[in-house]
């Protein structure tokens, strides 16, 4: 029990750093409410569980050549920016009583996945972080036991999920529209930050060379 909550700690500290899912979970919370941010998150999860299973299955070398680090920074930069420049374009028009509206609950799901599959930092992170773990793991414990402890990390991920969600839907009931409006411009320069980091990368990847 104590090696299983470890992993599950280990889960929260991988969810845990800012970037551009938290920043996004933030805004989508204040904007459109809990459910909205919590499946950004969820999407993100999803796109971590699809890296884990990578690892865990060992094709690594495909996503290691310079053709598919240089798409994924380019891809990147684009989901970044444009769901930054779409906040952005948005920011002014949020109101208290009109803050929560009909978005489909799917598009969060997608902009939390495609942000994080698209992201060469999340893989960089999966290959080493779990990469390392699964190793240790794997030379400790039997099969059925990897798959649990993988589970716990999952666990974890998902309650730093449920936690952010509820922080940031929870923040609209003690902001005023202008607090909120200054929030989401805050979070879009954020993603669009983010953007232009991974454009720099990919550029630098493309002709660094």
């Amino acid at each position: 029990m104590n090696v299983f909550l470890s992993y599950i700690l280990l889960g929260l500290s991988l969810a845990a750093p800012i970037g551009p899912i938290n920043a996004a979970q933030i805004d989508r919370g204040i904007r459109h409410g809990f459910m909205h941010s919590w499946l950004i998150g969820v999407g993100a999860v999803v796109a971590d569980g699809v890296y884990m299973l990578v690892v865990y299955i060992g094709v690594v070398q495909f996503l290691e050549t310079s053709f598919m680090q240089t798409f994924l920074w380019f891809f990147g930069c684009f989901v970044l920016m444009y769901t930054g420049i779409e906040t952005f374009m948005n920011a002014g028009k949020i109101h208290l009583e009109y803050a929560r509206s009909k978005e489909p609950l799917i598009k969060s799901f997608f902009s939390g996945f495609l942000m994080s599959i698209s992201n060469p930092l999340t893989i960089l992170f999966w290959l080493g972080i779990y990469g390392s773990v699964l190793a240790k793991t794997a030379a400790t414990y039997e099969s059925s036991q990897l798959i649990l402890y993988s589970s716990a990390i999952f666990i974890g991920l998902l309650l730093w999920d449920i936690a952010m969600a509820s922080v940031a839907s929870s923040f609209r009931n003690y902001l005023t529209s202008q607090l909120l409006v200054v929030i989401s411009f805050l979070s879009s320069l954020s993603l669009i930050g983010f953007g232009i980091y991974f454009g720099f990368q990919a550029f630098n990847n493309l002709f660094g060379k």
